[in-house]
Parts: C-alpha cells; structure tokens; sequence
C-alpha cells in the first residue's frame, strides 16, 4: 500500500518489557492481599491499568484498593527505567519506515516518565512523528480510542493505517478504528489468539518484520 500511517504499540512490541510489568503487577497485587497467578497477569498486560484491575479482581473487589495497586505498580515498574531494553531491530524498523514515507506514531498505556524511558530504550525519536498515550484518551485499548488519536496525528484516514502490536487488545482497537493490523509473537501470546483478535498478519519480532517488510501490509504498491 501507499505510505501512510504506521502505528506502533510499544510494550512488548518494541521493546522487551511485558514480563517486567507481569512481575511488579504480580507484586503490587500481592502487597494488597491478592494472589494472581502469573499468566492471568501476562494476558491482561496491554490493557489500561483501571481495566486490567477490573479483568483480574473483578467487579465485586475493593475498588477503594485500586489506586494504591496502580500506584504500586507504577512504582515498583519504575525501578527497572533506566535498564529497559528494546527488541533488536526495533529502532531501525521505525526509521526504515519513516525512510520510506510512513508515519510513524507511537500509541501506548505507557505515559509520562515511563514513555520517556521506553522512547530512549528505543532510540529513535528522529523517526517518531508523535505519540498517542494514555494521557490523551479517555479509553484504552481494546477501544479503538488510541488507534483513532494516532491516525489524526498522523493526518491519515484509517484506510491508509497499519498497526503493529502484540496483544489481542492491540489487534481488536486496531480492527475497531478499521486499520489493518500486524501481530508480533514477542509479547507471548500465542498466533492462533492474535489470528482471532484480527491479525491481518503475524511475525516473529521486529527484526523478523523488518527482514519481510515487502511481504507484509508496509510493502510498497506495485503499479
């Protein structure tokens, strides 16, 4: 397709931190009198934290816990900042892009300090035209919300967006704003789950797609 809009979910995505927010959840829920098993945790990694509480602790909890278990979080994830890693061939995937006429917006949970850090993990901000984090929408994924906010920062209508994520919340917000969605298996959810969440496409890692960008939905028109 034409250049366009390229959307980029950034935990576990671009970089190798899905595991570190399972970790200082699994934490957090502790410290407030819950044992949550770890792959429940893994799942719900990619969602807001407002919902990934509700999906884990459910509707009957103590809400009156929820911002002392977010706050843990946060703070417990703020401990790894200056060692988070990207994925090997993340930066060089969005300047690839970026070489190539694409848009490139970030659209992530990830705000404030926190998206700080991942952006130097990455290091490539000159090819990053904007960012859609969880500061600007009023819902996160599944909504199609942050997809919608990155397409208008872009300037591009959906049909001319690609979205890559790793999580099924990142394929069904991609697939609610109408943007073809690519899947990545480094966040560790299996291929089938991400195939019926709406994946157009599915590759091991960035550098796997960067390595098949011409024979993915980022290849250039053929005319």
């Amino acid at each position: 397709m034409a250049p366009g809009s390229a959307i980029f979910d950034v935990d576990g995505t671009l970089t190798d931190t899905n595991h570190l927010h399972v970790v200082a959840w699994w934490e957090a829920f502790r410290q407030a009198g819950h044992t949550v098993p770890m792959p429940d945790i893994h799942r719900a990694v990619g969602l807001g934290s407002d919902d990934l509480i509700e999906r884990l602790l459910g509707p009957d909890r103590d809400r009156d816990q929820d911002s002392a278990i977010s706050s843990a979080h946060k703070v417990l994830y703020g401990t790894y900042f200056d060692r988070l890693a990207a994925f090997a061939g993340a930066g060089d995937l969005l300047r690839t892009l970026a070489g190539r006429g694409w848009r490139v917006v970030l659209a992530t949970s990830a705000s404030g300090p926190e998206l700080a850090a991942l952006r130097r993990a990455v290091d490539a901000d000159e090819a990053i035209r904007d960012t859609a984090s969880s500061d600007d929408v009023d819902e996160g994924k599944p909504s199609p919300e942050p997809v919608e906010l990155a397409l208008e920062l872009a300037g591009t209508d959906a049909g001319q967006g690609v979205f890559v994520g790793d999580t099924v919340w990142d394929m069904e917000a991609a697939s609610r704003a109408g943007v073809r969605a690519v899947a990545l298996l480094s966040g560790g959810i299996p291929r089938a789950d991400l195939e019926a969440a709406g994946a157009d496409a599915v590759f091991r890692d960035v550098a796997d797609l960067l390595a098949h960008l011409d024979d993915s939905p980022f290849a250039p028109e053929r005319g």
